[in-house]
């Protein structure tokens, strides 16, 4: 039987994941992204590059787009050349991006205004999950579109949580990035005095990752910290824009974050000290420089 054909909109860490595990499912896979040459090894993998989003929607059942921000899914959805104008009524949008509530809002009446079915379906998990097809999508949208795109999810996830209508996914995904975020600023500066007082790093920290304040981020960044490994799980400078995105979505509920605001500059502070293109377990480098 023949897949529906699918696009995939960004092909950064997330995305490219995403697309291979697609192909390898067998679906009919197009692909697009702002620099073409992260296209390439797709291509050779049996996807179909396309030149604009519009293009690369123009026949597809379902599109997935994993972005960086607002202003990039506005533009790849709604700009020139943009993907929601191309799709046709009754095909779905999966818009997998780290987003605002209020862009996700304003999209999904746009889709709905164009016939074209919506779902938010941000992820937990990073490059690794992405790569081995074991991302967490947690979905905001009516359930029978959910229904309608349960093969695309399975094929990229490992598992799918419904948390109600749209705008409901996001609001989770930011309080998850949020205290990762924050679990990993607190670390890098835990990091930085042991170091500065002379410890024994490994002893020292086997101390919180074997007690009360371990979890999976504080043991896998915190390895990585210590053997100062920064391949890209997750930049920097996404983690501060998501940051950024709690504390105001908690403004808008009525709650001044300073918590986020505080992690938020340590990862402003690693960018701008040029660990931009870094594992965001690089923003312990300044603090190890001060």
């Amino acid at each position: 039987m023949t897949k529906e054909k699918i696009a995939v909109l960004g092909l950064g860490i997330m995305g490219s994941g995403m697309a291979r595990q697609l192909l390898a499912a067998g679906f009919d896979v197009t692909v697009w992204n702002r620099s073409p040459g992260k296209a390439a090894p797709l291509t050779q993998a049996g996807a179909r590059a396309a030149a604009t989003p519009a293009e690369a929607v123009a026949d597809a059942a379902i599109v997935v787009a994993m972005l960086a921000d607002d202003s990039v899914s506005r533009a790849v959805w709604m700009g020139e050349g943009g993907a929601l104008a191309a799709m046709a009524p009754g095909a779905i949008a999966i818009e997998s991006s780290t987003l605002t509530g209020a862009w996700i809002a304003d999209l999904a009446q746009a889709a709905s205004a164009r016939g074209v079915r919506f779902l938010e379906a941000p992820v937990t998990g990073s490059r690794d999950q992405a790569a081995q097809g074991a991302l967490r999508f947690l979905v905001g949208g009516e359930a029978d579109v959910v229904a309608a795109a349960r093969g695309v999810f399975d094929a990229m996830g490992s598992a799918l949580v419904h948390l109600g209508p749209v705008g409901s996914a996001a609001t989770v995904k930011l309080a998850n990035n949020y205290l990762c975020g924050v679990q990993a600023a607190s670390l890098a500066e835990a990091v930085a005095l042991f170091e500065k007082r002379g410890l024994d790093v490994e002893q020292a920290m086997s101390i919180l990752t074997d007690g009360a304040p371990a979890s999976p981020m504080v043991k896998a960044v915190g390895r990585r910290m210590l053997d100062r490994d920064y391949a890209p799980h997750f930049l920097v400078p996404l983690m501060a824009k998501d940051l950024g995105y709690a504390a105001q979505t908690m403004a808008s509920a009525g709650i001044r974050s300073s918590i986020a605001e505080a992690a938020r500059q340590r990862f402003l502070e690693a960018d701008a000290a040029g660990e931009g293109h870094r594992d965001i377990a690089a923003i312990v480098e300044p603090l190890r420089r001060t």
